[in-house]
């Protein structure tokens, strides 16, 4: 007869394996579809998630979309259930939260912390002994619950100030932003007449001269998204890179950084079109396009939110409500060396209360 430890374990197991279903079911439909532009503008709006758990959001958000629970598809912004509490805002009763991946931690301590065999996971309650140093590093995943904001009532949310462009013009300031990220990369940025001076192209990066050029006879927004990317170019294809990537691949990660540059924005890129995802993650020998795709698109993530990160301009939010700074609520499992953390976050745990959950 299994005890109660063991079936609490079976069940975050079966949750465990429901997400990876969900996840595996997203990320297929992206492969098999021309939905890659649709997901990162998505993830450009939730770009505090890891790029699997913006899938899983999305997922379920179109879920409870089409079940006529939440009014809009798209959510706006999404928390922990004690989060929305801080708020002053409470989950509706009966609103299903989204399964998310959330990290598992251990204690582990070490009299040689510089030798990463010392190293020995302390039990619940166990003190280091003297001299010895003590980290925390991810040891597993668990399920973990958010809900949006349109699955709760409440006090209305703060304000912020949201980015206004104009057809055909950049935002302000990006233009500046990005030419100056170029600059510190040891690169220099060249304004030429027209693609003729440069085969053809919108924009081209030499890494030889570390010279990036962008050509001017377009659209003011179609210049600056071409520089952002080049700067992808710049910070993902280099010569130096660890990790020299299928030229297919190259132009769809450099594109998609400049997708979620502008999206983050709110600049318009309807009528920026994107490849099919087959058409390129498939041609990379060894790997099938699901393993593609989500590894490219947290390396995109990340990617993106270094060069936003760097900006000083107005950008739509990040997912995170506002007056809610998760920043302050989590502390960042550390990797043992030579170990790769998963693409998950911290978030709380889900509140055992009856109706909610998935």
């Amino acid at each position: 007869m299994a005890t109660r430890q063991e079936e609490a374990r079976q069940a975050r197991e079966a949750k465990l394996d429901e997400l990876h279903d969900k996840l595996i079911g997203a990320v297929e439909r992206l492969v098999t579809g021309d939905d890659w532009a649709d997901a990162l503008r998505f993830a450009a709006k939730f770009r505090s998630r890891s790029f699997n758990n913006v899938l899983l959001i999305w997922e379920q958000h179109q879920a409870a979309f089409e079940q006529g629970r939440v009014p809009e598809p798209f959510p706006t912004y999404v928390a922990g259930y004690k989060q929305w509490q801080q708020l002053g805002r409470q989950v509706e009763k009966g609103q299903a939260g989204y399964q998310i991946l959330a990290p598992v931690t251990g204690r582990f301590a070490s009299a040689n912390p510089s030798d990463p065999a010392s190293w020995r996971r302390l039990n619940r309650g166990e003190k280091p002994k003297p001299g010895e140093t003590v980290r925390s590093k991810m040891v597993g995943v668990r399920p973990a619950y958010v809900w949006d904001v349109s699955q709760t009532t409440g006090d209305p949310l703060p304000t912020k100030p949201e980015p206004q462009l104009l057809t055909g013009e950049a935002p302000a300031g990006l233009r500046e932003g990005l030419a100056g990220r170029i600059g510190s990369e040891g690169f220099e940025l060249l304004w030429v007449p027209h693609e003729g001076m440069i085969g053809g192209a919108n924009g081209l990066t030499n890494f030889e001269t570390r010279q990036v050029a962008v050509r001017t006879n377009m659209d003011d927004a179609a210049q600056v998204k071409t520089e952002g990317h080049e700067l992808a170019h710049v910070l993902m294809h280099g010569p130096d890179q660890e990790a020299r990537r299928h030229r297919g691949i190259g132009e769809i990660e450099a594109e998609s950084v400049a997708l979620m540059i502008g999206a983050a924005h709110g600049m318009d890129t309807s009528e920026y079109t994107i490849p099919y995802v087959a058409g390129w993650a498939a041609a990379v020998d060894g790997k099938n396009p699901v393993e593609v795709v989500q590894a490219v698109g947290e390396r995109i993530r990340k990617t993106a939110i270094d060069i936003l990160d760097g900006l000083d301009t107005i950008q739509v939010s990040d997912g995170t409500p506002p007056g809610l700074d998760r920043d302050t609520q989590r502390r960042p499992p550390e990797r043992g060396p030579g170990r790769a953390a998963p693409a998950v976050e911290p978030e709380e745990a889900r509140p055992e209360r009856a109706g909610r959950g998935l």
